[in-house]
């Protein structure tokens, strides 16, 4: 099916407003939106990565935090190993460059991923839930235990990464390397997502019995796509470890892999752009009730209620409807 020329307009006019965004907010006299964009882009990155495969391989993960909180405090070791001279087990050393803790947050991100879901997809439905549930807080009250790393204080990441002559605690500077990333990676999904393994995964997701009799295995799809999701999830938290410049394990609390489900439910489960557009009314709904109520999870429940019952599909089918009745 061929993409309508409006659709490439209509992002070719998003990206040019994304890339406008810093010097729009400095001209309303709000340059701290440029730090909420950001936000909205790294946990866009994480929900994206959930939504991979909760929306398009039927799998209802409840402990992705837990990969969010690896990617984080990957880069968060390495900066003191590297702060302090002193080698990680006696033998790596430390870094703080961007492009040395990222690909390695990742990378272990989608091990303890491979590690995690080879045992997790051995199960399904609430087995499955429970299970991911289980590790992610065996990896939190593990890292609640590490005194060397801060323990239940967490750990501060003095300065950022480095990433050749940028400035990354300048806020337009680390916008746009989370945009650029965001892109990129909203790109590779796309590719996944209309490629065979993609076409394969949803047909798992629609039912498994007739993909075994084409012959497919359904457990080596879906543990290759729950790998996939996990690194995603590693990137977003070595971003937001360099952005934040601070980590802890509440990063990998089940309440986190809860608001990274809420962020999937609110854009729209089974989507692209869904996850980034849920982060972003997460994030506003979060400071606008916040600043009303202490108690702001409960308007947020309201509001999570009536989008179930009453967009079919989240925001992101909401605005097409709204959108195409325009036109």
């Amino acid at each position: 099916m061929r993409t309508p020329i409006t659709t490439y307009l209509s992002l070719a006019v998003l990206l040019v407003l994304l890339v406008a965004l810093p010097t729009l907010a400095d001209l309303a006299n709000y340059p701290a939106f440029t730090s909420v964009a950001t936000r909205v882009l790294i946990y866009g990155i994480a929900a994206a990565s959930l939504n991979f495969v909760l929306g398009f391989g039927g799998m209802v993960s409840f402990g992705h935090a837990a990969f969010f909180g690896i990617g984080g405090y990957v880069v968060g070791i390495l900066y003191q190993h590297y702060s302090l001279g002193e080698p990680l087990f006696g033998v790596f050393p430390g870094s703080n460059q961007l492009l040395v803790t990222v690909p390695l947050a990742v990378l272990v991100s989608g091990a303890m991923a491979a590690l995690i879901g080879a045992l997790s997809l051995r199960t399904g439905g609430v087995q499955f839930i429970m299970i991911t549930l289980a590790f992610a807080q065996m990896l939190f009250f593990l890292f609640v235990s590490l005194k060397t790393y801060g323990g239940d204080d967490g750990l501060i990441i003095r300065r950022a990464n480095e990433l050749g002559g940028l400035n990354l605690r300048d806020r337009p500077t680390m916008y746009y390397l989370c945009l650029t990333i965001a892109v990129s990676f909203l790109f590779l999904l796309w590719r996944i997502v209309n490629s065979r393994f993609g076409n394969v995964l949803i047909g798992l997701r629609q039912s498994e019995r007739r993909m075994a009799a084409l012959g497919l295995s359904a457990y080596r799809y879906k543990l290759a796509a729950f790998v996939i999701s996990g690194m995603g999830c590693g990137l977003a938290g070595a971003l937001m470890a360099n952005f934040m410049r601070y980590v802890s394990p509440d990063m990998m609390h089940w309440t986190k892999s809860g608001e990274l489900m809420v962020m999937v439910i609110l854009g729209g489960v089974g989507t692209l752009f869904g996850p980034f557009i849920g982060a972003g009314a997460f994030i506003m709904l979060e400071s606008l009730l916040a600043a009303w109520t202490e108690n702001w999870q409960l308007g947020l429940g309201f509001i999570l209620l009536l989008l179930v019952l009453y967009t079919n599909g989240g925001l992101q089918a909401l605005f097409s409807r709204l959108f195409r009745r325009d036109a």
